[in-house]
């Protein structure tokens, strides 16, 4: 196992990473923003290394800083957590050129599923279901796109290849919109991703997304631990997730498990990653593939008893996977909200000094949250705060604990998004676990007409 590791990360996934270090006796070094100093996570580390200023360019993606930080303080590898440069293959390389551990997937392994249009051919080739498309990277020829979408049929949904977040997509309805489409979305990808490559799908009018969770390993293993409904979106934020989700089998939770451990396997997957899937009318189909730990780990964790982080770091120090398959059981349910520092009808950031906090407890509820007494939220960064999960024996159980927990929850000083959760919780479509991906948009657009 480490000896030690630099945190390049910051908020509550840098403290989630630093108490399973702590678990497992590994020593920990905070890479921070100037701004981020009174970070818990900061706070408690064996050691931080401020590696510059508040703008995320200039820290947090901060390629040669975060190596320094590891060099000058005798670490041995890194961890990058999620978001920020948790997903980019020329870090991971520099990294593992630099003579440290990246704590996550090869670097080639994060270069061919970052960029969509390979990350399909890969599963395809691996047996993965995926959306009828144009298999490949769209050309600059105005009648053989035209053609092509008469194939797989209107509405057409036109993605860039290096595009997430939900920027880089357009929904095309009839031949007359599709050229000027292409267009619009080949500049914006340009400009937000360095890549103009695009390329064609079907869209799916009123799918659930639905997510698989895997672990590999150096040694050949990987197993599923089951799946996450993360359908409750914003704008393709995810909002609400919850753990299994509702409707699915244990045959086709077990069927569409095998099928992406079997493609971990295929690929020399390494560590943890999830499969992310639209699913409609009984079928899934891929989408793309997240190669790092995801915001909404804990639902899975509190289903299965399995710690992702630990077992990232030993995957990662060389071990074998402490679970097989047949240690994995699903037990109860579990939902989590995500608590942002953000006005919960207009969605506008709001940063700001916490003049009291106070966290729910009781059966069953879990706050992973940087959050405490006096902390200043700054301006700078993603506005999620924290998030606040519960399980129960039963989805009305876990619903039930929500309510309970988001009725005690105190966040003075800034404004949250938590009444936007109490809604979501009261909702009978909610509640019947009958949404899909568009539901609250729509919901949200109802009640501000």
């Amino acid at each position: 196992m480490f000896e030690k590791i630099v945190i390049a990360n910051r908020g509550e996934i840098g403290l989630r990473i630093l108490r399973a270090c702590r678990e497992l006796g590994i020593k920990t070094v905070a890479a921070h923003s100037s701004a981020d100093r009174d970070l818990k996570h900061v706070r408690l580390a064996d050691e931080s290394v401020c590696i510059g200023p508040p703008s995320s360019m200039e820290s947090y993606l901060n390629v040669p800083a975060i190596i320094s930080a590891a060099e000058v303080t005798d670490a041995v590898a890194i961890h990058p957590g999620y978001g920020f440069l948790s997903e980019n293959a020329d870090f991971a390389e520099r990294v593992e050129q630099s003579g440290f551990v990246f704590i996550g997937p090869r670097p080639d392994t994060i270069r061919t599923m970052g960029d969509k249009i390979s990350a399909i051919t890969a599963m395809k080739k691996s047996g993965v279901p995926c959306v009828p498309g144009s298999d490949g990277p769209l050309g600059d020829d105005a009648e053989t796109n035209l053609k092509l979408a008469n194939e797989i049929g209107y509405p057409v949904i036109i993605k860039a290849a290096g595009g997430g977040g939900g920027r880089g997509m357009r929904v095309v309805h009839s031949d007359a919109a599709l050229n000027n489409a292409i267009s619009l979305t080949r500049a914006e990808a340009g400009s937000a991703f360095g890549n103009d490559t695009l390329y064609m799908e079907k869209f799916l009018e009123n799918p659930r997304h639905i997510e698989i969770q895997v672990l590999s390993d150096s040694h050949g293993n990987a197993i599923h631990l089951g799946e996450r409904d993360c359908s409750m979106q914003r704008r393709h934020q995810k909002v609400v997730e919850e753990a299994p989700a509702p409707g699915i089998s244990e045959e086709l939770r077990n069927q569409i498990g095998e099928v992406c451990a079997n493609a971990c396997r295929e690929i020399g997957y390494l560590g943890a990653g999830t499969f992310e899937f639209l699913y409609e009318d009984g079928k899934f189909y891929f989408i793309e593939m997240n190669t790092r730990l995801q915001v909404e780990h804990p639902v899975t964790e509190m289903v299965t008893g399995v710690d992702l982080v630990k077992e990232q770091l030993r995957i990662a120090s060389g071990e074998e996977l402490t679970y097989q398959q047949s240690d994995i059981k699903l037990r109860g349910h579990a939902i989590e909200c995500r608590i942002n520092a953000e006005d919960p009808k207009k969605f506008t950031p709001s940063p700001g000094r916490i003049t009291q906090f106070h966290q729910p407890g009781g059966p069953g509820v879990r706050v992973d949250t940087h959050l405490y007494n006096g902390y200043t939220v700054p301006p700078y960064y993603d506005s999620m705060i924290g998030k606040l999960i519960t399980h129960g024996n039963s989805r009305t159980s876990a619903i039930n604990r929500m309510r309970t927990a988001l009725g005690e929850l105190v966040i003075e000083g800034i404004t949250t998004n938590t009444p936007l959760h109490r809604d979501i919780m009261n909702d009978t479509h909610f509640q019947s676990g009958s949404t899909n991906i568009h539901y609250l948009e729509k919901k949200l657009a109802e009640a501000n007409s």
